[in-house]
């Protein structure tokens, strides 16, 4: 079964930034919604930003607000995530999900004090 797959995960210290992709198995603007969730340890699953209505539409969470940015790269069918001034709250596995399809399997981020 053809699944989203998440990548650019890594160890980065506070203020760094990483650009995470999710690549999706078909043509991205046939998929009208794509978000990107995260979850710490211990913690619930919350919602980061997602770009719905085939892209006309973004929203961000409010905790990442300023400083997280997604993208819908039609060249690479893939969404991405630019995340910049990360903070040690921003670490966890971060998923993608998409209209269409469950969550694909994460990718892990981990910001440094």
């Amino acid at each position: 079964q053809e699944q989203l797959v998440e990548s650019g995960g890594g160890l980065v210290q506070a203020g760094g930034s990483l650009r995470l992709s999710c690549i999706v198995p078909r043509n991205i603007s046939t998929i009208t919604d794509l978000g990107w969730y995260r979850q710490a340890p211990g913690k619930q699953r919350e919602f980061v930003a997602s770009s719905v209505r085939g892209g006309n539409l973004t929203r961000i969470g409010a905790s990442v607000k300023g400083r997280f940015t997604i993208f819908r790269d039609k060249a690479k069918n893939s969404f991405d995530l630019q995340m910049d001034s990360l903070k040690p709250e921003d670490t966890g596995e971060y998923f993608c999900l998409g209209s269409g399809y469950g969550y694909g399997r994460g990718t892990q981020v981990t910001v440094s004090s």
